[in-house]
């Protein structure tokens, strides 16, 4: 008797008509047209069409969709009319044989695979397994695997090596809350999983590896976002010694740029990329990740109504967008932007004025603004007859926000994004210090960055004024990394700390590792980033994160499918030394 030889269900084609073939796989469709049946067959790499008649129709017939099963058979080519041109495999099908039944269904399926219909997040989270199977997120996963790869080959080509951090460490305030893991032979006392391997790194640094990167999960007890997991997700880390900001720049870009272009058809911004102050962004955007596809642009004119009558102008900083072109848009597009501006961001109002075709202005606020300030409005928001102006008068600090969410609402509403481009950008010139909601002092970015100035500069200025050699990718408004270049000089980590703060025994009890290691001769060095899961996002056209991480938690920071984070048994935690408050 011939021998069957193994195919996987993508690889049957015209060149094999006639074989004996044995396919292996899921149960997808079966199509039973009375004395014949057709059952598709799928695994992981495609789809092949079976048929079959006679006294195995019965059987074939009354196999629960989704069961595995393997097939033995000849190879034929199909009937001109059942030629499927969709399938790799569309020219061909195999005649049963024999067909054996190795995993069957027994119960009802929570939802249909590959259906075309939304199905609720949480059953789909619920029963990840079968959500895998569906064809979209089964290639999500499979870009991720190739997405690291490729990474990780283009790294090792730049002579970096990659070493594996460890994932029990101390407790460091870091930006985030930690996850805590007690300690069973140290009672009372905790390990934390890091939220970056940022110390790690810079103690391999002054180990003397110069270049170090690898595939780093981060564990952050933070909550979700579309961007952004909950607990844990994974970022391309690296560090570079006896370099500078552009150093890592020029490493990084083209190692972000041929992902980009390898992995996605769209139009990619070359690079350098450009490099816009945050300061300059938080002017012209109102974030420091703004999406570069929106051309719109904010427009700083607080000057240019400080002699007007518009009370509600009085005392605040007034923002200006020009939207072009939109001379035909009926009154209610304007009375909608309204609206999102009071019920979504909770503003005060979002006056508004049409150029017409004589240069006047008309709309609410136009009978308050006189001449002499239209002609400014025009020029400094070089606005032409047909235009429409928006206004965003608020504090400082308030108004940046809300003349971005306005641009981005505006650039949505107007179709101005293009969503076939990924543009990408340097947010650089980070402040390194903001105050908290009390009126402290605090790092706003990493407390690990170098001021631009060193010592000089902490000693010298205002805190708020000095700016740190920190930066951030963005591409299409989602941050994808951030990095620095180090404080490597202990005396300078101190003062920046001690400013923050911190006291020097602090700084020993909570940074203890870098402190030490900082005075055995460190090289300066700078780093980034890049996060892994934000990338698939972009590169997948994906709404939320969840959509590339195989096993994701929920928004609310659950695994539904194994049913984390969960109650635990008295004698474990008797075993770690602790005690659960039960009170309610």
């Amino acid at each position: 008797m011939k021998a069957y030889k193994k195919f996987k269900c993508n690889e049957i084609s015209l060149e094999n008509i006639g074989e004996k073939a044995q396919i292996s796989g899921w149960v997808q469709t079966i199509r039973d047209l009375g004395g014949l049946v057709f059952l598709d067959i799928r695994d992981m790499y495609g789809i092949t069409q079976i048929v079959t008649s006679g006294k195995e129709v019965d059987y074939a017939s009354h196999i629960p969709i989704e069961s595995t099963v393997t097939v033995y058979g000849e190879v034929k080519k199909r009937d001109e009319e059942t030629i499927n041109p969709k399938l790799k495999t569309g020219l061909v099908e195999i005649r049963i044989e024999k067909i054996e039944i190795l995993g069957k269904r027994t119960k009802n399926l929570p939802f249909e695979i590959n259906a075309n219909q939304e199905i609720r997040e949480d059953l789909r989270l619920q029963y990840r397994f079968l959500d895998i199977r569906n064809e979209k997120i089964k290639n999500n996963l499979i870009m991720r695997s190739k997405v690291i790869q490729f990474l990780r080959n283009q790294m090792i080509e730049n002579g970096f090596l990659e070493v594996q951090t460890p994932i029990l460490t101390s407790s460091s305030p870091e930006g985030a809350r930690d996850y805590l893991v007690p300690s069973r032979l140290h009672p009372g006392k905790f390990y934390a999983l890091p939220q970056a391997p940022q110390q790690f790194k810079q103690l391999l640094i002054v180990a003397g590896i110069d270049k170090y990167f690898q595939i780093a999960p981060c564990f952050r007890d933070e909550d979700a976002r579309a961007d952004r997991a909950p607990g844990e997700f994974y970022q391309l880390d690296m560090e570079m010694s006896f370099c500078t900001q552009e150093d890592v720049f020029n490493v990084i870009e083209p190692v972000i740029y041929n992902t980009f272009k390898k992995f996605s058809d769209k139009k990619i911004s070359k690079y350098p990329f450009p490099r816009i102050t945050y300061k300059e962004a938080m002017l012209k955007y109102g974030t420091d990740k703004p999406d570069l596809r929106n051309p719109l642009i904010i427009v700083d004119c607080t000057d240019i109504f400080e002699k007007t009558d518009l009370k509600a102008f009085k005392n605040q900083i007034v923002r200006v967008i020009s939207t072009h072109n939109v001379e035909n848009m009926p009154r209610s597009f304007f009375e909608g932007m309204t609206d999102f501006a009071i019920k979504e961001l909770k503003a005060n109002g979002l006056a508004w004025l049409r150029i017409l075709e004589d240069g006047s202005f008309q709309g609410p606020i136009a009978k308050f603004i006189p001449s002499e300030a239209q002609s400014q409005l025009m020029k400094r928001t070089n606005s032409k007859p047909g235009d429409c102006l928006f206004f965003i008068a608020e504090k400082q600090g308030i108004v940046e926000n809300l003349a971005g969410n306005i641009r981005n609402e505006l650039g949505k509403r107007l179709e101005l994004i293009d969503k076939n481009k990924f543009e990408f950008c340097w947010i650089i010139d980070f402040p390194m210090f903001e105050k908290d909601e009390h009126g402290k002092l605090q790092f706003s970015h990493n407390p690990f960055s170098m001021p631009q100035g060193g010592m000089q500069a902490l000693e010298e200025q205002e805190p708020l004024d000095i700016i740190a050699y920190q930066y951030d990718i963005v591409c299409n408004g989602i941050e994808l990394s951030s990095g620095a270049v180090r404080n490597h000089d202990i005396n300078i980590m101190l003062k920046a700390f001690t400013m923050a703060g911190y006291t020097e025994e602090e700084v020993k009890t909570k940074f203890g590792a870098l402190y030490t290691a900082f005075q055995y001769g460190a090289p300066p060095h700078a780093g980034i980033a890049p996060g892994i899961d934000r990338m698939l996002m972009l590169l997948t056209d994906s709404e939320t994160i969840r959509e590339v991480i195989a096993f994701p938690l929920n928004s609310k920071a659950e695994d539904l499918m194994m049913g984390a984070p969960s109650i635990v048994r008295r004698d474990q935690l008797r075993e770690v030394s602790i005690k659960v408050d039960e009170r309610k």
